[in-house]
C-alpha cells in the first residue's frame, strides 16, 4: 500500500478507480480509533466508475505518528494527500470524527469541495449523558475496557457480537495516545455556529439509534446548514457497519445529483 510522509508521519491510503471517471474524486474520511477500510462496501461500489481515495489518520491503522491535537490539524494531514495526488476538487465523505475534518476542509477550502456528506457526525461536540459519564471516567478505567465499552454502545441492539469483538479488537490497537489526544480534539471541536457559511450541496445521514452522537444532535446541525438533505437509517453509530448498502445506495443518488 503506498504513504505518503507528512512532516515524519507516514500516512497509508488507497487511491483506487478510473482516472478519468464519473465526476470528481470521492475522498473517504473515517472516525475515531477506525481506519480506511470503515469504507469497503462504498469503495468496492464506486472505485468501478470514478476515483475513490482514502486513508488511516495519523497513529490509527497502518499509519504512522501520535494523535493529532485539533481537528484542523487531521484535516491538514488529508490536505496534504489531496495536494500530493494533485487533486484539486473533490467530494468529501466523513464519518463520526471524520465528518468533522469534513467539514473543517470545507470551511478551509470551499473551492475545492464539490459536495459533502456527514455520516453519523456533528458541528458541536455535546455528549449524552452516559457518553459523558464514561469520558469522565476514562482516566480510571483499563484503556481496553474503555474503548471496549465505547465500541460496544457505538452499535445498535441486535448487531452480532462476535462481529462488534473484533471492531474492539481493532480499535483497541489504537495506541493509547493517539485514542486520547484525538478525543480532546473532538472534545474541543465546535463550529456550529458557522456551518450557515457552507454553501456545498451537503448530505447528512445519520442512524437513529446512535447513541453516542444522538440524532437530536444532528437535526440541530441541520437547521443551520443552508443547503442539506437529510437520511435518518434504523441504526446505530457505526452506520457504514451496520447499513453498508443503505449508506452506499444514499450516496449513490446524492453524488450523482438524484437526491
Amino acid at each position: 500500500m503506498p504513504q505518503l510522509d507528512v512532516d515524519g508521519v507516514a500516512l497509508t491510503y488507497d487511491d483506487e478507480g478510473p482516472r478519468d471517471g464519473d465526476g470528481v474524486p470521492l475522498v473517504f474520511i473515517h472516525g475515531w480509533t477506525a481506519n480506511r477500510h470503515r469504507w469497503d462496501h462504498q469503495v468496492e461500489h464506486f472505485a468501478r466508475n470514478r476515483r475513490v481515495i482514502r486513508l488511516d489518520l495519523r497513529g490509527h491503522g497502518e499509519s504512522s505518528g501520535s494523535g493529532a491535537r485539533t481537528i484542523a490539524e487531521l484535516a491538514g494531514d488529508v490536505l496534504a494527500l489531496l495536494d500530493h495526488l494533485k487533486v484539486d476538487r473533490f467530494t468529501a465523505v466523513g464519518h463520526s470524527m471524520g465528518g468533522m475534518i469534513a467539514q473543517t476542509l470545507t470551511l478551509a477550502h470551499p473551492e475545492r469541495v464539490e459536495r459533502l456528506v456527514l455520516v453519523n457526525s456533528i458541528s458541536r461536540m455535546t455528549y449524552s449523558r452516559g457518553r459523558g459519564l464514561l469520558m469522565a471516567a476514562s482516566t480510571l478505567v483499563p484503556f481496553k475496557l474503555f474503548v471496549a465499552t465505547n465500541i460496544q454502545r457505538a452499535f445498535a441492539p441486535g448487531y452480532p457480537r462476535e462481529e462488534i469483538r473484533e471492531y474492539i479488537r481493532a480499535s483497541s490497537a489504537t495506541p493509547r495516545e493517539v485514542v486520547m489526544t484525538c478525543y480532546g480534539a473532538m472534545r474541543n471541536f465546535d463550529i456550529l455556529d458557522r456551518v450557515g457559511e457552507i454553501r456545498t450541496p451537503t448530505l447528512l445521514v445519520h442512524g437513529y439509534h446512535d447513541i453516542q452522537l444522538p440524532v437530536s444532535q444532528m437535526l440541530r446541525m441541520a437547521k443551520a446548514y443552508p443547503d442539506a438533505v437529510v437520511r435518518i437509517v434504523d441504526a446505530g453509530h457505526e452506520l457504514p457497519l451496520e447499513k453498508p448498502a443503505e449508506l452506499t445506495a444514499a450516496l449513490d443518488s446524492f453524488v450523482t445529483g438524484r437526491a
